[in-house]
Order: C-alpha cells, then structure tokens, then sequence
C-alpha cells in the first residue's frame, strides 16, 4: 500500500476537542453524519478544504470526541464556520458546554511533513 502524508507542511488543521451529553454519543453521531454529508454543509463546497474531516471518538470515553481536518486557510474555515453556526445544525445539540465555547476548535499550522520520498522507502 502507497503511503502518502497526512497533511502538507504550510497548510492547516482545525481541532475540536469537545464532550457530548452522557451516553448521547450515537445520536450525535448520526445526527452529525447527516449535516456532514448533506448537500446543505458548505464546509465541503470550499476549495480551501484539502482533505475532509474525520470524527474521533475516545477509546477510553465514548462521551469525548475530536474533529479534525486539513484546511489552506484558518480565516476561510472561521467565515463558514460562521454560516454553520448561523444554520444551528441539530448535532451540535449534544455537545456539552456550548455557552463556554466547547465547540470551537484550535488551528494549527502544519510545519512539518514527512516528504514522499521517504515513505515510499517505507516497507
């Protein structure tokens, strides 16, 4: 199988890092994946999105969970992310602790990446 990396130095990610509801964790599931993978998300309609974001459940709490994507630009994710505030998607309903901002994420940038050269040695 082909290595590639996971993300490309320069670019971003965004990081939340948030809780849902006590044992609410499949309800907040199924109600992100249909927002997520609805027509009605303008997080995939941007080009500044490289790579799609990936849900993370805790193996240790299945009431904490991290979400995470590769993006070109912070400033472009925090004006969507406006319009996904505005648009109340029902998922976020689950998550603890929203008046203190649980569900806002960090940004980081990218500024190391192992280069393809060295994983396609990898065996």
């Amino acid at each position: 199988m082909v290595q590639v990396p996971l993300a490309s130095k320069g670019n971003f990610f965004h990081i939340y890092d948030f809780r849902v509801k006590p044992g609410t964790g499949p309800d907040f599931l199924k109600k992100f994946e249909e927002f997520d993978y609805s027509d009605g998300n303008p997080m995939h309609k941007s080009p500044a999105q490289i790579k799609d974001g990936v849900m993370l459940q805790d193996v240790d709490d299945p009431d904490h969970f991290y979400l995470i994507a590769e993006w070109a630009s912070v400033e472009e994710h925090r004006r969507i992310l406006k319009e996904v505030q505005a648009m109340a998607p029902e998922f976020v309903k689950y998550i603890e602790d929203l008046d203190k901002g649980a569900f806002m994420p960090k940004y980081a940038e990218v500024v190391s990446s192992t280069p393809q050269h060295i994983l396609d040695g990898a065996k």
